[in-house]
């Protein structure tokens, strides 16, 4: 059956940006789909939560660098709710110890590569085209967020493998804004800055410090729902002529200055 409301999937979407991306696409009206890799009763709060703003809402355990996984999470949803119209690829980890790169593992490099980059690449595949063969239905309309980082622009040598990652995620945002631009699916990528969340929660301190010095125009941390509401923007349709495009929630601290 058809929804009448639009269907939204954010990967890792049971805490931290994600969680925050999955909020405010609930206040705009979208029916929820988050994915993670803890068990559903683990995050039962958090569904019940969501589902206390009205929307619908599906949890499926999935880790987005597995086939199967990323095949089963399609599968429910289609199931769930027959649709698709807007997939947010937030998931994304942290190296598990932070290294210099001269001697970081090739475990560790494989590992975020795999969850960071390889994941949302097969899984936008999969899902661009079950958008494309959705648009035989009228009012149809789709787009893609990758959630990327300041780190695909600002070299942080003690975690080298996830800047790369973060920064195959932006050309990947390239590549599939060429490649759907002639279905009219608009593909965007949204770079947070340092957000507070329990992935930054190790290094709290130290950017307590920086930030109190002036690492960031805007004096405080990013919180969850300061990238929600970008990506927000973009599902809403707010910049229909900017795919491809970044879109940095930093704070300013990416702006060169004097």
């Amino acid at each position: 059956m058809k929804r009448t409301s639009r269907i939204a999937l954010v990967t890792g979407g049971s805490r931290g940006i994600g969680l925050g991306i999955a909020r405010c696409l609930a206040a705009e009206g979208c029916e929820i789909a988050i994915c993670g890799i803890r068990a559903e009763a683990a995050i039962a709060d958090v569904v019940a939560a969501l589902r206390e703003t009205g929307r619908d809402v599906l949890y499926v355990q999935a880790d987005v660098s597995s086939r199967d996984d990323r095949e089963r999470l399609l599968a429910e949803i289609r199931g769930h709710y027959g649709q698709l119209n807007v997939l947010v690829n937030n998931a994304g980890v942290a190296p598990q110890v932070r290294a210099d790169m001269l001697v970081a593992s090739e475990e560790s490099y494989d590992r975020v590569m795999d969850i960071n980059l390889k994941g949302p690449y097969f899984l936008t595949q999969a899902v661009a085209n079950w958008m494309i063969a959705q648009q035989q239905s009228p009012g149809f309309n789709g787009c893609v967020v990758n959630v990327s980082s300041m780190s695909a622009f600002v070299a942080s040598p003690s975690r080298g493998e996830y800047c790369l990652s973060k920064a195959a995620v932006s050309m990947s945002t390239k590549l599939w804004a060429v490649r759907l631009g002639e279905f009219g699916i608009p593909v965007y990528e949204v770079c947070p800055g340092v957000t507070e969340t329990d992935m930054t929660a190790a290094v709290k301190d130290r950017y307590d410090r920086l930030i109190a010095e002036g690492l960031t125009i805007q004096g405080r941390w990013g919180y969850p729902e300061d990238v929600g509401k970008a990506v927000a923007m973009l599902v809403r349709g707010d910049l229909p002529y900017s795919s491809g495009q970044s879109i940095m929630v930093d704070g300013g601290l990416t702006v060169q200055r004097l």
